[in-house]
């Protein structure tokens, strides 16, 4: 199945009809949102699970993993967070590594697929559902959170999940996320030539909305610049540690939704934020 097929497939199951661009509030963002993962999740588990594994750290689609970068640091004996976990196999990973993780997205379709890796791995993640705008944990009871393309596009307050993540951190816990890179927003979701040619404004803030027959929101994406991730994590407290835009790697063919090799020589596809939060704690 191609990945123009897959949502194709998603959206005949929530009759998609059109595409339209216009303000959405959290309380429909995130009805969109459940009900598109819920009935994306098997479709998106067959097209991209074996790339991301059961018990893997892949950061984007570029393929960067954490055992490389070392963006968390040290995680052995740290309670981390993972935000949009998707089937977990991020938080799995770091289970190995030592770490005590907890897996939370919005799409019961999702957790699902995580409950099954788990029983595949014999490795027993504890997965809650919930959106990331209301995190269902104590203040201070994380060390660490982290974000591998979960949550973030699809909330309408980012401002509201920074503050959330930094309520739940305990003093100087990181606060690591990667999203596409903003500079995506003005090409095509097109990994061939036609990506190449800038179409859309990179400061039209404007959600990107998914419609059915009588109007109602089937998916929701937001758009944020550089700027906007950067003052929203001021504003909540977190010092910007470093900005990586992973360079696409020399002999990776994989062709994933508008990531491909054409594109990825040409300009980057991921922006991953690794920040901090106070040492006085929030």
């Amino acid at each position: 199945m191609t990945e123009q097929d897959r949502h194709s497939s998603a959206e005949q199951r929530l009759g998609t009809v059109g595409i339209a661009h216009r303000p959405v509030d959290a309380r429909e963002a995130t009805t969109a949102n459940l009900a598109w993962w819920d009935a994306d999740a098997d479709d998106y588990q067959a097209e991209h699970g074996d790339f991301l594994g059961d018990a893997d750290f892949v950061w984007c689609p570029e393929g960067l993993r954490e055992a490389d970068a070392g963006l968390l640091g040290e995680v052995r004996g740290r309670r981390v967070l993972e935000v949009g976990c998707g089937h977990a196999p991020c938080a799995r990973w770091l289970a190995a590594a030592g770490a005590r993780p907890i897996g939370l997205d919005l799409s019961a379709g999702m957790l699902r697929h995580g409950k099954r890796a788990n029983a595949r791995t014999g490795r027993d993640i504890p997965l809650l559902q919930a959106t990331a705008e209301q995190l269902p944990l104590g203040t201070a009871t994380v060390d660490m959170a982290f974000s591998a393309f979960g949550a973030l596009p699809f909330v309408a307050s980012i401002e509201t999940v920074f503050a959330e993540v930094r309520r739940v951190l305990r003093p100087g816990g990181r606060w690591v996320f990667a999203v596409t890179h903003p500079m995506r927003w003005i090409f095509p979701d097109d990994p061939g030539p036609n990506g190449l040619t800038a179409t859309q404004p990179y400061f039209d803030r404007t959600p990107y909305v998914e419609v059915d027959a009588a109007g109602r929101a089937t998916y929701v994406e937001y758009h944020r610049t550089l700027g906007d991730y950067v003052r929203a994590l001021a504003a909540t407290g977190f010092r910007l540690v470093d900005l990586v835009e992973p360079e696409w790697p020399e002999g990776h063919t994989r062709v994933w939704g508008q990531w491909s090799p054409l594109r990825g020589k040409l300009f980057p596809g991921t922006a991953i934020f690794s920040t901090r939060a106070p040492d006085g704690g929030a």
